[in-house]
């Protein structure tokens, strides 16, 4: 991962994260605030409820003229503590030395909820009643370990999905960048064959070495140089351009392709045999002549040396015949994929057949290959669909 990627990556992970992670702090928030209200409410319900019970137990005593004696709660984490009128403790299951804050009927410190029940007839002793748990603070504390649990299991989660998130985001783009690398490499690679041609060629003119064959080395070059240029211009730009139908005699237009492609061939002392019937469609001509050029071109590029590339067309279906180093299996699937090279050792940057495959997608035209490894390939391309085609 280079410099860029890693900056991109800590980018999108902070950016994710902290987002996420805010929304998720939000909901634990809500939640942990529901939560804490209703600990609250429970632990009040629960000290009124038993300061209720020993209020009417101390009403029923003195009532009956009977003695009150304090009894243990049976909730061992209630106790109480009963204290007279002038504040002072009568009897008491609270701890030594506690305080109560009697200006709030319901309150809590650090430790403990405290309930304060008053008892307002005048002939009992017993003044206030104060009740006391901590199962409240220690509720509100459980809830805090469990949402500081979730919120650290969330960033655990959140990091992981956005570190996945971003490698996949990152993979199509850093393969494209990888794909363009090798491109460029490659186009460089194959520029320089025709260039070096061009100028040993221009050399030898100038040394009045075989001008004849020179010039018609020159001639291949220029237009190999031509054709590269062409095809990565169509490749880059073609989606910003609208079709432009015309009526056309496809024989002529592959004639003139096939005449194109002598002044190429003859570096590799390759022969073009045509064998040509009328085709009338109606399609955009640049990118018919793309598909046919590039037909030609790939047939070319992997014929062997002294061999020959028959083209025809017969019953409205275009074909190219090469006797080169054939296309295997495995690799006629993968073919037609942009930048996707058959043979490496052959040159070719990988654009020439998706720049076919996508025109007779475009125009639903049918594409076949038939291929044996090291005795040949043969392109067919089906005009039929478009023949009587009526474009408005």
């Amino acid at each position: 991962m280079n410099k860029d990627e890693r900056k991109a990556l800590i980018n999108f992970l902070s950016i994710y994260v902290i987002s996420t992670l805010l929304l998720v702090s939000v909901i634990l928030y809500v939640y942990y605030d529901n939560e804490l209200k209703m600990v609250e409410e429970s632990c009040n319900m629960e000290l009124s409820n038993a300061s209720m019970h020993i209020k009417a137990d101390i009403i029923d005593k003195y009532m009956k003229k009977k003695e009150f004696i304090p009894k243990k709660l049976q909730k061992e984490n209630i106790k109480y503590a009963l204290l007279d009128k002038d504040k002072k403790v009568m009897f008491s299951y609270l701890d030594d030395n506690f305080e109560i804050d009697f200006s709030k009927a319901l309150y809590e410190n650090s430790h403990y909820n405290y309930y304060i029940t008053t008892l307002e007839e005048d002939d009992i002793p017993i003044k206030y009643i104060v009740m006391e748990t901590c199962q409240g603070v220690q509720d509100k504390n459980r809830i805090k370990i469990l949402i500081l649990i979730k919120l650290i299991i969330s960033s655990i989660f959140i990091g992981c999905i956005g570190y996945l998130l971003a490698k996949i985001l990152l993979k199509p783009a850093r393969a494209r960048v990888e794909y363009m690398d090798k491109f460029i490499k490659d186009s460089a690679h194959e520029l320089n064959t025709p260039i070096s041609v061009l100028m040993t060629s221009v050399s030898m003119l100038k040394n009045g070495k075989n001008p004849q064959k020179m010039m018609r080395y020159i001639l291949s070059s220029s237009k190999q140089i031509s054709q590269i240029y062409n095809d990565i211009h169509f490749s880059a730009f073609n989606e910003l351009n609208e079709d432009v139908y015309e009526d056309f005699n496809l024989k002529e237009l592959v004639s003139e392709s096939v005449e194109f492609f002598n002044d190429i061939s003859i570096t590799k002392n390759i022969n073009i045999k045509s064998n040509l019937e009328d085709c009338f469609i109606k399609m955009d001509r640049t990118k018919t002549q793309k598909l046919v050029n590039n037909l030609i071109s790939n047939a070319i590029k992997f014929s062997k040396k002294d061999s020959q590339v028959i083209v025809s067309i017969e019953n409205n279906c275009l074909s190219v015949q090469d006797f080169g180093i054939g296309i295997s299996q495995k690799e006629q699937k993968e073919i037609f994929k942009r930048y996707k090279r058959g043979n490496n050792i052959e040159g070719g940057f990988g654009i020439g057949l998706d720049i076919v495959k996508r025109v007779c997608d475009e125009y639903n035209l049918n594409l076949n290959i038939d291929s044996k490894v090291d005795i040949g390939t043969t392109f067919s391309c089906d005009f039929t669909n478009i023949l009587d085609k009526k474009i408005d």
